[in-house]
């Protein structure tokens, strides 16, 4: 019987790994199309939508869903290194003597993501999922007024989208390609 145990186990570890490999070869699969990556995860949230309103129940799991993807899209428009706290360490650095050029105007410094485009929309495809699963179980239907989470959502959408653009505006970066020069297409593939 001792014997057993462990195979069991193994097989347990072994299947769990085949799926794994799956998922991830779907995601290798699924990487360089974003517009129909996008379209499904809009396409998930409208179905999601579509059953909260016909089903008129779980608004607190989709309040936590939009608060996480609120989150999700602040840190997709943020840098990943912050302008403000490179400034403050510039200054204190010219306390302490000479250093590298810092400023933007003094070298090329490219826009990367604090979250990536795709981890963005991995992220958010399986939120959605989870929240669409927890609504098969009437144990997270907790009752609210759902008119005082939407308003308070819309405020809090609101101040920090303010926030963020001035910080874009202060710090001049823009974390989309509008607007940005664009010296012809690139003769390399």
């Amino acid at each position: 019987m001792n014997s057993e145990a462990p195979e069991e186990g193994n097989a347990f570890l072994a299947q769990k790994s085949k799926l794994e490999q799956r998922y991830q070869v779907i995601l290798d699969r699924v990487t360089p199309h974003s517009t129909e990556r996008w379209a499904f995860t809009g396409v998930a949230l409208f179905i999601y939508f579509l059953r909260v309103f016909i089903a008129q129940g779980w608004y607190i799991v989709t309040y936590a869903l939009g608060i996480y993807l609120l989150n999700l899209f602040l840190a997709f428009l943020q840098p990943k290194f912050d302008p403000s706290l490179e400034m403050d360490m510039a200054a204190d650095a010219v306390e302490e003597g000479p250093t590298l050029p810092m400023r933007s105007d003094e070298e090329f410094r490219p826009f990367v993501r604090r979250l990536p485009e795709f981890k963005f929309w991995h992220s958010a495809t399986r939120a959605i999922v989870i929240a669409f699963g927890c609504t098969l179980f009437r144990f997270f239907d907790i009752p609210v007024f759902w008119p005082i989470l939407l308003i308070y959502f819309c405020i809090l959408f609101t101040i920090t989208m303010k926030r963020q653009i001035r910080h874009m505006i202060k710090y001049r970066y823009i974390p989309f390609n509008i607007g940005k020069k664009s010296y012809g297409k690139s003769s390399f593939k």
